[in-house]
């Protein structure tokens, strides 16, 4: 095994194996295979593959080449089956494949491998492709056609004539030339290797969009160079004018635009491109297009065979041919379909100039503006992505903490993509929306789900949509999780029987813990919450070393996203609390607990600390904003009931307490907030408020109110460190009562309260919390290790010979050390039922 040492570590090199196909072209491959055999990669196994060349060249190739491995294809399969015969033979992790007619540069396999180690999320690299000579531009770029002609940027082009940006400088691609690229072995697999149908051309074109549209990356990686004599095997079976290399590129364009392009755009795309390819070949002939045309004029009829030269005939056999294999492409399309998780408009960017004509011929290029002006070819490439949100939560006027974040992210996202917000609450009566809202009951979550591009979830939602761990595993997934509900129910269960209340806890785990295991990337409402989900992503076993390799920072797996606020500033529209509650008159210093009162949280102290005030303080008023949930599917907790019977027995209500009934709609609660004077909210002292993001303190930062919190929460630490009220400890009634009169009475501290609240506010708009998710949203991919056919790179070499032996008899002195016979028989019974196992899973 070969290692190479980097500080005191000592890293594995993977494997790779090179695949060289060859067909009567023995002088270039022996030249190529000579070059691999002094390439100074450790781990280097070389494959060639010979298919079915005439004469002596496979035994050529052994004699000249001893080091590599010669594989014999009993029939021509072209260069895509060549490449997967030997791909079937290979054993690295690493594919790498390089035309015979070129050569390795100094680091071609080191650099590449080197990107392939350090992210997980590459899928396959590109290397840079200079002429023979090195002065010439062979690939440093891809770009494809919207008619699906993929073609390398800057070809032919004086390496020294294109700008540097363009070729020393890693970026993503839409593929890498075939003639010289690595992939990994497993993705290789997993996508079917090269389709051989395309015999040869455009095969890696089709390899690497596959390879984008399944959330991979393909790399360009400009240190992995290499040489190449363009097209030197090609010419040695056919000629330029022959038709046959133009017949396999526009039929394979057709094959690839077919198999790949989205339901949606392939219906705009492939007639204009169908036509496109017959106007390309009668330009390319020069054929009179009118010849058979009465409108000419009708002379006597000619019967005479037209010449055709065989440019044009290569377009119309291409058509013709195309659709001879359009039963198994709808197969391959079908499994394309299904497996993506990217749309058209992801890789748009991949394509560089989709709108790119590539043949600068007069009729071609008039009929390419008339096609793509006909059949919306550029707004069909600009479609927008679709967004499904999917929360548990009642949508009505009426809503609360989970409803309000969904239909936040719903609107801010629907900015940018088409989106829908679906409701598996039976309480679905939303207000007007720029986008579609709807409830759905379990059985119905399949079409939207098949509808989406990204599926956004909260809460229990999950368990209620199996199908997105069934037929739409590959969908990508963002897990909202600003909710720790289990630590929640911790607090809320506590007179429920032991046995449920255990039993409750579990199942609420269970149900996070699946969330989890199958997101691509969550969302949470702080940094506390941040560092409590990574540990629970680590337990879990999500916190893999590929994961952490592709992130380091895990920041584009787990990111803060907190609860907002709107970014217009609050406006009355209506009567609020002054005039809606009796016995509170415009004079009265009201504080205000804006939200729903919940086992997690005190409001016990808080009524005492206001009996208290109220010695001193007459005009001071309590006013609970909401008592009864709006989510009828929420149970009414015991701690309402206990506030409102010790606010009558010290005879409060009515008079300092009031306590508002119902659930104040969404859109009319800044009329209440702008009647209060302070904003409270207090809590006990446990691992829920740790972790909690108390939302109803934001809406006192959007209408300016000193707030008034109980230290332990996230929130507690803002407040003191901003300034913006007085933090308390947990259960003190004396300090709470004071915090409260300061915030009411001393109108200097107010103020200043008021202005730095104005200026933190603007941090907590929507638009501004929700980046990390609009981010996402934009270039959405499946988590590194959710990827299609991701495998190790690198696994360690299995003990073999003497080594295993001697570990062996180092593992029976260990055992009889330990326990003697006993031991040692037991620790034998466990290995042979582990190999049986083992043995059972391969068969």
């Amino acid at each position: 095994m070969s290692k190479q040492t980097q500080g005191s570590a000592t890293l594995v090199q993977p494997l790779v194996s090179v695949i060289v196909v060859n067909y009567r072209g023995a002088d270039d491959t022996i030249t190529c295979l000579r070059a691999l055999a002094e390439h100074d990669y450790p781990r280097l196994e070389v494959v060639c593959v010979d298919n079915a060349s005439p004469g002596d060249d496979a035994a050529r190739i052994r004699a000249a080449a001893p080091g590599a491995r010669v594989i014999e294809s009993d029939r021509n399969l072209g260069f895509a089956g060549g490449c997967n015969l030997g791909a079937k033979h290979a054993e690295g992790t690493v594919l790498a494949f390089l035309n015979n007619d070129a050569r390795p540069g100094a680091r071609w396999v080191e650099a590449a491998v080197a990107t392939l180690r350090d992210d997980p999320a590459v899928g396959a690299v590109a290397s840079k492709v200079l002429d023979w000579e090195g002065t010439g531009t062979d690939f440093v770029d891809g770009g494809l056609t919207w008619f699906g002609m993929g073609y390398k940027r800057h070809a032919g082009t004086p390496i020294a004539d294109v700008p540097e940006g363009e070729h020393e400088s890693a970026k993503d691609v839409l593929f890498a030339t075939g003639s010289a690229m690595f992939v990994r072995a497993s993705v290789f697999a997993e996508l079917g290797g090269f389709d051989e149908r395309f015999f040869m051309f455009y095969e890696d074109v089709d390899l690497g969009w596959r390879l984008n549209l399944r959330g991979w990356r393909v790399r360009y990686v400009p240190e992995s160079l290499a040489y190449h004599r363009h097209h030197a095997t090609m010419s040695e079976v056919d000629t330029p004018d022959s038709g046959r290399e133009t017949f396999l590129l526009e039929r394979n364009a057709l094959c690839a635009l077919y198999k790949n392009l989205s339901d949606e755009t392939l219906a705009r795309a492939l007639p204009a491109a169908l036509a496109l390819s017959v106007r390309r070949a009668t330009a390319r002939g020069e054929l009179d297009p009118t010849q058979l045309d009465l409108e000419r004029g009708a002379g006597p009829a000619e019967t005479d065979p037209v010449p055709v030269p065989r440019s044009t005939l290569a377009g119309v056999l291409a058509v013709d041919q195309f659709v001879e294999l359009l039963p198994s492409l709808a197969q391959a399309r079908e499994e394309e379909q299904a497996a993506r998780v990217r749309t058209d408009a992801d890789l748009l960017p991949l394509l560089r100039n989709a709108l790119e004509p590539a043949y600068p011929l007069p009729r071609y290029l008039a009929a390419h503006d008339i096609l793509v002006s006909a059949f919306g070819i550029e707004q069909a490439f600009g479609k927008r992505r679709r967004v499904l949100v999917i929360t548990g939560d009642a949508i009505t006027e009426r809503m609360a903490g989970p409803a309000i974040r969904a239909w936040n992210i719903a609107e801010v996202l629907s900015g940018e993509h088409e989106v829908r917000l679906v409701t598996v609450n039976p309480l679905a009566d939303p207000p007007p929306a720029p986008f579609q809202v709807s409830a759905a009951r379990r059985r119905d979550l399949s079409e939207p789900i098949a509808w989406a591009d990204i599926v956004i979830l909260q809460g229990h939602v999950l368990e209620l949509a199996p199908a997105l761990k069934k037929e739409y595993a590959h969908k990508i997934v963002v897990c909202d999780l600003y909710d720790p509900m289990h630590l929640e129910l911790l607090e809320q269960g506590k007179d429920a029987p032991d046995d449920k209340r255990a039993a409750d806890l579990a199942g609420v785990t269970k149900v996070l813990d699946a969330q989890l295991e199958r997101g691509d990337f969550f969302v949470c409402a702080s940094q506390r919450q941040r560092h409590f989900w990574l540990g629970h992503l680590a337990a879990l076993g999500r916190l893999t070393p590929r994961l952490y390799d592709a992130d380091p920072t895990t920041r584009s797996l787990l990111s803060v996203v907190p609860f907002g606020l709107s970014p217009k500033p609050p406006r009355r529209t209506g009567p609020g609390l002054r005039a809606n509650l009796d016995g509170i008159a415009e004079t009265d210093h009201v504080v205000l607990w804006a939200g729903g009162v919940y086992s997690w949280f005190d409001p016990l102290t808080l009524v005492r600390a206001i009996e208290r005030l109220s010695t001193r303080r007459a005009d001071v008023r309590l006013v609970f904003l909401g008592m009864r949930h709006p989510n009828p599917e929420v149970a009414e907790m015991d701690i309402g009931a206990r506030t409102i019977r010790l606010a009558d027995s010290l005879g409060l209500t009515g008079k300092h307490v009031f306590f508002n009934e119902q659930w104040v709609p969404y859109d009319e609660r800044q009329n209440w907030l702008l009647d209060a004077d302070c904003g409270v909210t207090t809590h006990f002292e446990h691992v829920e408020t740790t972790f909690a993001f108390r939302t109803r303190v934001l809406d006192y930062l959007w209408s300016g109110l000193p707030i008034v919190t109980t230290d332990g929460d996230a929130f507690a630490d803002l407040v003191r460190q901003e300034r913006l009220g007085v933090v308390v400890p947990a259960e003190d009634t004396e300090a709470l009562a004071d915090a409260l009169e300061r915030c009411l009475y001393d109108t200097e501290f107010a103020q200043a309260c008021r202005e730095r609240i104005e200026r933190v506010a603007q941090r907590y708009t929507w638009p501004v919390v929700l980046e990390p998710l609009v981010e996402f949203c934009r270039d959405p991919r499946p988590a590194a290790d959710r990827l299609p056919g991701a495998a190790d790179l690198a696994p360690a070499e299995p003990v073999r010979g003497r080594e295993l032996v001697r570990r062996d008899l180092a593992l029976v002195k260990e055992y009889l050390a330990e326990g003697g016979p006993v031991e040692l028989a037991r620790r034998a019974g466990g290995r042979v039922r582990k190999l049986a196992k083992r043995g059972l899973r391969r068969g």
